[in-house]
């Protein structure tokens, strides 16, 4: 059967596969090279050019998940990994609505799909070489999605693939005790340009899957299991130069890669050099003063910069404030007494003064309050309020009426975490401190890595319920700006992983778990959305996540960048596409 209508969108914007990008400049393109202004590179490009050449210098306050895209789930990673690795699909690099759609990148076209959404069939590009000159098969995509599958050496990656290949028993390549030595049976390579997936059940989104970085070839030879971090083998136009785990890393250009075979990607600048683990306040003024190019972790300049920047015309003419398809929220740990029960997490939302939520993150610049979960970018997401209190400052009153309700007339203590490179996060952490403590709930802040917290913190359940994390703060963006590509990975109970790396922190409700199955196999768009709308108002009644922000984040944009422009599948600057002046 014929792909269905949740995918029909997508292919329209196949022929951008043909190399109309937006390097290439055009309408709303800036390309005289000025007229800075306030979201200048928001829906269309800044300051165009094909010039090649020059260095773009970035800097993260925390470390990556993993440089090995079998272990990297935050938005920036995936976004950066297409300079080094290149998956069957990706998102258009296209300013706009366009660039939340998928085309072939390694693959050749978008899947095509069998035996009802079971079954799916790509053709990869011929030519394709890896940074040593070897040529990319379909047997390095199969080796790769087979290797990112192991949840203990690769905790933090997604579980899509997991979830819906018919593994009959597979758990990892590195326990692959087959006589054959075949592999993962439900990968078959009919030859080194054909790669077929078979799911255990219709998945009519699976393009989407197949733009995942765990898509991003790997030579079988060369991988080194968890230590293959250390030096990803390149496919796309760049590989790695230097790598100091958790310090810095630089990325130079591959002498094979080839222009004929990649119509997406220009490969302007010469190098990139990563510093990591550099305070954030820090990157602002080194921004600020043009000695670094981007905060590359996307979530925008911290507080004392964006009043800075706000403040002075001039300044904000250098910055971009998109909205995007991800919230700021806070998870409340059912697993954690007493929040074990429904009235105590209830007692949490009412008890909550958001303005100060919001506050945390700049104000309004950094994002709309939000009374629910799915933000509004994603289509068909409605808008309720199953919490409301005077002006979103908290209802004293209300949350007291649930202590009761749950046992604990005078409040209780717990332990909230966030991650520690995220001044944000501190600040919210703070003000929830602050305002629940109204209450009686009495709350001891916990600050983790932001590597690895969803790895061995926040996302792992038995270390999260050891050590009474009854909040947890956290943000998500979608994975795809769609129903599922934003629920799945946060209200399926099944994708808990015992050993970790979880994004969801406890939402554990079989209800739920129903209803992202019957949305999965629903052909009709509306009919869909409406169920991702009842998966929205069971978790809110659950109480199991507290929302804070439908996020925005303030962008400061260089000034000798080049090709700059918002994707909106990222939610944060196109890397892919960036160039630099000289």
């Amino acid at each position: 059967m014929g792909r269905k209508r949740i995918m029909a969108a997508v292919g329209a914007v196949a022929m951008l596969a043909t190399g109309v990008t937006a390097c290439s400049g055009g309408s709303g393109s800036d390309g005289s090279g000025g007229g800075a202004q306030f979201n200048a590179a928001v829906s269309k490009v800044f300051n165009a050019s094909d010039a090649k050449g020059g260095t773009i210098r970035m800097a993260n306050p925390g470390d990556w998940d993993s440089l090995d895209p079998a272990d990297s789930y935050y938005s920036y990673e995936w976004d950066f990994s297409r300079l080094f690795g290149r998956s069957l699909l990706t998102f258009a690099p296209q300013p706009g609505p366009a660039g939340a759609k998928l085309v072939p990148d390694l693959a050749t076209d978008l899947g095509k799909s069998s035996d009802d959404d079971k079954t799916w069939t790509y053709h990869i590009r011929t030519g394709v070489k890896f940074e040593d000159g070897s040529t990319v098969t379909s047997k390095d995509v199969k080796y790769a999605v087979e290797r990112s599958l192991d949840k203990t050496v690769f905790p933090d990656g997604p579980t899509y693939f997991n979830d819906y290949l018919d593994l009959q028993g597979y758990t990892s390549a590195y326990k692959d005790t087959s006589k054959d030595k075949l592999g993962l049976k439900a990968i078959e390579t009919p030859d080194d340009t054909t790669i077929v997936f078979h799911l255990k059940s219709a998945f009519a989104a699976f393009d989407y899957f197949a733009m995942l970085p765990s898509t991003i070839p790997v030579p079988a030879a060369k991988d080194t299991g968890s230590e293959y971090k250390k030096h990803v083998v390149s496919s796309g136009p760049y590989m790695f130069g230097d790598n100091n785990l958790g310090k810095s890393f630089t990325l130079v250009r591959n002498p094979h890669w080839d222009q004929q075979t990649d119509p997406l990607r220009k490969a302007l600048p010469d190098k990139f050099e990563v510093a990591l683990n550099t305070n954030a306040d820090d990157i602002d003024q080194r921004l600020i003063a043009g000695d670094l190019d981007f905060e590359v972790s996307g979530v925008g300049v911290q507080a004392a910069a964006q009043g800075k920047l706000l403040a002075d015309q001039k300044q904000k003419a250098n910055t971009d404030n998109p909205a995007s398809a991800r919230l700021w929220y806070t998870a409340i740990n059912g697993d954690v007494a007493p929040l074990d029960n429904v009235h105590c997490r209830r007692a949490v939302e009412y008890a909550t003064d958001k303005t100060s939520y919001q506050a945390a993150y700049g104000g309004s610049i950094g994002g709309d309050i939000a009374t629910n979960l799915q933000p509004p970018v994603i289509p068909g997401a409605q808008k309720f309020d199953p919490y409301p209190t005077p002006n979103n400052a908290g209802d004293e009153a209300r949350a007291k009426q649930e202590l009761e309700a749950c046992g604990q007339p005078t409040g209780f203590s717990t332990n909230i975490s966030y991650r520690a490179e995220r001044p944000r996060e501190k600040a919210t952490a703070e003000s929830l401190q602050q305002s629940l403590a109204k209450v009686g709930i009495k709350l001891t802040i916990k600050p983790f890595p932001q590597g690895d917290y969803g790895k061995l913190y926040a996302g792992k359940p038995d270390y999260a319920k050891n050590n009474s994390l009854g909040l947890m703060i956290f943000g998500w963006q979608a994975d795809w700006p769609e129903g599922f590509g934003y629920f799945s990975q946060i209200v399926d109970s099944r994708v808990i992983r015992a050993s970790g790396g979880n994004s969801n922190l406890g939402v554990k409700d079989p209800e739920v778990d129903q209803l992202v199955d019957k949305a999965a196999i629903t052909e009709d768009s509306t009919a869909r959305q409406q169920i991702w709308s009842q998966v929205d108002q069971k978790v809110m009644d659950d109480a199991y996540i507290l929302p804070g922000l439908v996020a925005k984040s303030l962008l400061y944009r260089p000034a000798r960048g080049t090709n700059l422009f918002v994707s909106d599948g990222y939610g944060m600057y196109d890397y892919a596409a960036v160039g630099v002046k000289k």
